[in-house]
């Protein structure tokens, strides 16, 4: 007695081999982005500064104006913390705070005090409601606007001298008359400077970028910079930080306000309120945006689409003529003599329609296909019909006989 054994199954899983080769593309790019990021890092490490910062000769950075006001015997000092640059405040002095959002409440009142005791001139660069009301009591900012050329509209010497500049950004509201506005825009001015204690005197700037090095040379942004940073004799440029010790020392609380750096490239919002997608810098964003972009387009790339991906590879091979005798089989058990009859006829055609010089479109159209065969062959029209379009054979034998007329019309049209 002999026991059937059920036969193994096959395993569906991909192979090592076809992992890998499905995989080894995205691998070889990913392993290029990290060299050349590696690469890009180790090439620019050490050079690489942020905007505003004078030893920058990027895009947003102010080299340009730094070797500008070099040139022109004006010295040029970084400072990176806020004692630094109190220490440094003096009658001929300038101050410039490139970041006056990022001091917390502390430095900021601290900053006020060291610069309102000097004689010397402090530049803020777009301060916000909260830092605006701490360095420059009084001062009321409005909503940013886009930073374009506009005139100087103003008496201020250096505006006048410079004339029409990227200005815009925040704009400020002077408590007094005494004020000297510029370059207002929607009748708002956008360049603020406030008289102090003798020759001293207090600069709000809506935006910064007449400083950044892209836009130095257009307008009169060279000529704004050169004289309200060049009118004294010492020039100090603060980039405030967050790793300075003095954030936490007395209160040390971060602005509740969460002002942010206005200006920028076009303006950046300075309202009362921000979260934290403000401190997030804008290259960032579009950075994400651009990588989300790209995961979906891979995603759409590598997605699977509307029927197999790849060829099924059976358990085990067929010959035809048992795949054949497998469907006759069945055809037979179901009585389907119409289907069988069916198949055997469209079969035929095919291949008649191919010998008769009729196209496959055409080959199951009587109209076309029985005057092209008929030419070929000794069947009269009538036979050659219930041949190739004819009804269903009434029993197997029939069946068998219309097989067997099929095949010697296909002989016959060969030979022809």
């Amino acid at each position: 007695m002999t026991t059937a054994t059920a036969p193994s199954p096959t395993s569906t899983a991909p192979t090592p081999h076809q992992v890998w080769k499905r995989a080894r593309g995205l691998l070889i790019a990913l392993l290029i982005l990290v060299i050349a990021g590696v690469t890009f890092a180790a090439v620019r490490s050490g050079t690489n500064y942020g905007h505003l910062d004078p030893r920058s000769a990027d895009a947003k950075g102010s080299r340009a104006a730094a070797e500008l006001l070099k040139a022109r015997g004006i010295s040029v000092t970084v400072a990176t913390t806020l004692d630094e640059a109190t220490t440094a405040a003096g009658p001929d002095t300038t101050l410039l705070v490139t970041g006056p959002n990022l001091l917390t409440p502390a430095q900021q009142r601290r900053l006020h005090e060291a610069t309102s005791a000097s004689t010397g001139r402090t530049v803020l660069i777009a301060p916000g409601p909260a830092a605006a009301s701490r360095l420059s009591p009084g001062v009321r900012t409005e909503p940013h606007r886009l930073v374009i050329p506009l005139p100087p509209s103003c008496a201020f010497p250096a505006a006048r001298s410079a004339g029409t500049a990227d200005m815009g950004g925040v704009r400020y509201t002077a408590p007094d008359s005494t004020a000297t506005a510029c370059y207002p825009s929607d009748g708002t001015p956008s360049l603020l400077i406030l008289k102090g204690r003798g020759d001293s005197d207090t600069v709000l700037l809506g935006s910064p970028d007449f400083l950044h090095n892209e836009r130095l040379d257009q307008q009169g942004n060279a000529s704004l910079a050169l004289q309200l940073l060049g009118s004294r004799p010492h020039l100090v440029w603060y980039l405030p930080s967050l790793a300075d010790p003095s954030a936490t020392s007395d209160d040390g609380s971060p602005d509740n306000n969460n002002d942010t750096n206005g200006g920028g490239n076009g303006g950046e919002a300075a309202g009362e309120e921000s979260d934290f997608l403000d401190l997030i810098p804008s290259g960032w964003l579009w950075g994400t945006l651009q990588l989300t972009l790209a995961a979906v387009l891979a995603a759409i790339w590598r997605g699977r689409r509307l029927g197999p991906l790849v060829v099924e590879r059976l358990p085990v091979s067929i010959r035809a003529s048992e795949s054949a005798e497998g469907r006759a089989g069945l055809y037979r058990k179901a009585n389907a003599r119409e289907r069988a009859a069916e198949s055997l006829r469209a079969a035929a055609r095919t291949r008649i329609a191919r010998l008769a010089g009729v196209t496959a479109r055409e080959a199951h159209t009587s109209d076309v296909l029985l005057p092209a065969v008929s030419a070929r062959t000794t069947t009269t029209g009538d036979d050659l019909s219930t041949l190739l379009f004819g009804p269903a054979p009434a029993d197997d034998a029939a069946l068998v006989l219309l097989a067997e007329h099929l095949d010697a019309l296909e002989r016959e049209v060969r030979t022809s």
